[in-house]
């Protein structure tokens, strides 16, 4: 891959004659729409990035699409930039969508796609109903092939969505019990199996003579069943999974989820604890779970009142309490309770959120815990002085949440970065800030890490980008080569092939319009 290609395609002020010119140098070596990848040198992936630009024009865009195929024409497609007859909906089926999407494709090709021979192809245009034609949604929906009609059901309506969780195949209705447009009612039966008629098959059962256990270790490498595969005529193992879909679907009724709070299945439990639509009394059950996952999954889940939280932000386990501490809706009292903590965990939790009152900032700024002052630092709205005042105390325990700080200014920055054996992460905060300045930059280079996104700041003096285009981490090349401080007859240069050392001394070329 050429990441100096890369990087002048991404650059925003790649004049538009060196636009032109590097279009068709990729046109020149692209192996064609219709032949083997002979793409060897990262061509491809170029003209991908050149796809995204929004001064490519119409006469670029159809040369690339000649040469490089669907892998350019469904981004150009997506922008407007092709035209029904660029495409060819049988060889290029996502760049057909995409310009079904925009409404400028004929609806005939929606039929098309939706018979089209490759299964591959009917399930790329079944997981877009929205925009294909009715009756090329009903073909899909009355395909032979179950994964298709899945594809359909992860997207349909609540109309179609509730026709197709009485689909005789396990699969789809693991699909509908997915879809958060399925209407209540349908997710409810679809959790408890009744007022459903039985379903006849599922993948197990398409694939092994029943009664069939996957085994855990199973070594063929053909084998694409999931591990708890099992079916003796019931399919057991699809159904358990279309009640794991439902619980975690919250436009499922809360009442019916809520009875499986005491499931002797953990994989029901964890994704019930995500429903956000539970009896309180369902989500205190689940907070005493013994499985630790479930109860972190339980408190990110923004349906848990303050009594649930209080239980959850005192819990045993570290990534329990840090999820409660963090949730959406922890009330003030408990806010200001928790700054007052006497564990430093709990207080080190709070200081990372960025919606706290004045009051309780300040008072994590000031807290005595390094752990605690270092989370705060980072916090928005602190004042120079404060930021000052952390590094006395803590000097380079705090320095990255210092750096991190939206609000540190410039001089600050500068200061840090050229502090003897700065910290790393100092650093990499800093090569990313806004203020920082080229002083602050340039001692950013110092850190592998930092290098990468301090090469794209256009504030970056311009013999320090120049020196960054021959670095060793290509990732590093990329970014010097897409920022928009780069020379004109540097880039004129590399388009032309130079080596970025031959292309450097043209720092003094003219420009090019």
């Amino acid at each position: 891959m050429d990441h100096l290609l890369l990087g002048l395609a991404a650059n925003p002020a790649l004049p538009p004659l060196l636009l032109g010119r590097l279009v068709d140098r990729l046109v020149g070596s692209g192996p064609g729409p219709d032949e083997a990848d002979g793409d060897t040198d990262g061509a491809a992936e170029v003209a991908v990035v050149l796809a995204e630009r929004p001064d490519l024009g119409r006469a670029h865009a159809a040369a690339l699409t000649a040469a490089y195929g669907e892998d350019v024409a469904v981004p150009l497609a997506e922008r407007g930039l092709l035209a029904p007859a660029d495409v060819d909906p049988a060889a290029w089926p996502l760049a057909a969508l995409a310009l079904l999407r925009r409404g400028t494709a004929p609806g005939a090709w929606a039929r098309a796609l939706a018979m089209a021979p490759e299964p591959r192809h009917r399930a790329l245009a079944a997981a877009e109903p929205a925009a294909l034609t009715a009756d090329a949604v009903e073909l899909l929906a009355a395909d032979p092939d179950p994964e298709v009609v899945s594809e359909l059901a992860l997207e349909a309506g609540p109309e179609l969505a509730a026709r197709l969780a009485r689909h005789p195949h396990a699969e789809v209705r693991l699909a509908v019990a997915h879809n958060r447009a399925t209407p209540p009612p349908v997710l409810r039966a679809l959790l408890t199996g009744d007022g459903l008629p039985a379903a006849r098959a599922c993948l197990v059962c398409d694939r092994e003579p029943v009664p069939f256990s996957h085994d855990p270790q199973c070594g063929r490498v053909d084998c694409e069943l999931p591990a708890d595969a099992a079916c003796d005529g019931t399919h057991q193992s699809t159904g358990h999974r279309i009640r794991q879909a439902a619980l975690g679907n919250p436009a499922t009724p809360g009442e019916a989820a809520a009875r499986f709070a005491d499931s002797p299945s953990m994989l029901l439990r964890w994704s019930l604890a995500g429903h956000p639509g539970l009896p309180q009394a369902a989500y205190a059950r689940l907070a005493a779970d013994p499985v630790p996952g479930i109860r972190q999954e339980l408190a990110g889940n923004p349906g848990v009142g303050t009594d649930v939280l209080r239980v959850l932000c005192a819990d045993t386990v570290p990534e329990v309490r840090r999820a409660a501490v963090h949730h959406p809706g922890l009330p003030p009292e408990v806010v200001a309770a928790l700054a007052r903590s006497p564990q430093a965990g709990l207080r080190g939790f709070l200081a990372q959120r960025r919606d706290l009152p004045d009051a309780v900032r300040e008072a994590l700024a000031d807290d005595p815990d390094a752990s605690v002052a270092a989370r705060a630092a980072a916090h928005p709205g602190l004042s120079e002085a404060r930021l000052r005042s952390l590094l006395d105390r803590f000097g380079d325990q705090v320095a990255a949440g210092v750096a991190a700080n939206p609000d540190a200014p410039a001089a600050l920055l500068e200061e840090l970065a050229e502090r003897p054996n700065p910290p790393r992460k100092a650093l990499r905060a800093i090569a990313v800030h806004p203020r920082a300045t080229a002083r602050a930059l340039r001692a950013c280079l110092a850190d592998h890490r930092a290098r990468r996104p301090a090469a794209g700041r256009p504030e970056l003096p311009v013999p320090d980008l120049l020196r960054l285009l021959t670095d060793p981490d290509p990732q590093v090349v990329e970014a010097a080569a897409a920022n928009p401080a780069l020379p004109p007859g540097v880039m004129a240069a590399l388009v032309a092939g130079a080596a970025p050392a031959e292309a450097a001394g043209n720092t003094d070329a003219p420009g090019v319009g």
